[in-house]
């Protein structure tokens, strides 16, 4: 069979491609180590409300982490609890949050949190807010028909 020249070129590009992609997808799994996350926690989601800390959400003062406050929130049936927060200004926070029935979105407007939150897993993501303000916190994954009137807001200030 013959190929044109440019269908060789072509051909030879698309190949070195796919091995050159293939090779740092293998290089990053198995040399650096790489994988994702397999000791992800775990809740059981008919009993949130008596698990700690998510039998008392909204922020709190921790010692001896890392951050500086744990904010801890519940999704449930198109609202967050709590509604409403207050944060210091320049406070490093780790933002817990959970959900008791169905999937949610968790995204704070206007900064990187962004988050899935499955029945039966919890979600954390650490951040410090640098800009006070206002933040909508918005679901961003369709939950049923009241999903448009789910949000919550925080609250940086100085």
């Amino acid at each position: 069979m013959h190929m044109h020249k440019y269908e060789k070129i072509w051909l030879i590009f698309g190949v070195g491609a796919l091995v050159f992609f293939l090779s740092t997808i293998g290089v990053s799994a198995f040399y650096l180590g790489n994988k994702p996350a397999s000791c992800l926690t775990t809740i059981n989601p008919t009993k949130v409300d008596q698990t700690k800390p998510f039998n008392s959400p909204g922020l709190h003062k921790v010692e001896g982490k890392d951050w500086d406050y744990e904010l801890v929130f519940v999704a449930q049936t198109f609202s967050y609890n709590p509604a409403q927060v207050k944060v210091p200004l320049g406070a490093k926070v780790r933002v817990i949050a959970t959900t008791k029935d169905v999937v949610h979105g968790f995204e704070v407007a206007g900064t990187n949190i962004n988050m899935m939150l499955e029945p039966g897993y919890v979600s954390e993501y650490t951040t410090t807010f640098d800009k006070a303000g206002e933040y909508l916190v918005v679901c961003n994954e369709y939950c049923g028909a009241g999903h448009h009137l789910m949000s919550a807001k925080i609250e940086v200030v100085k």
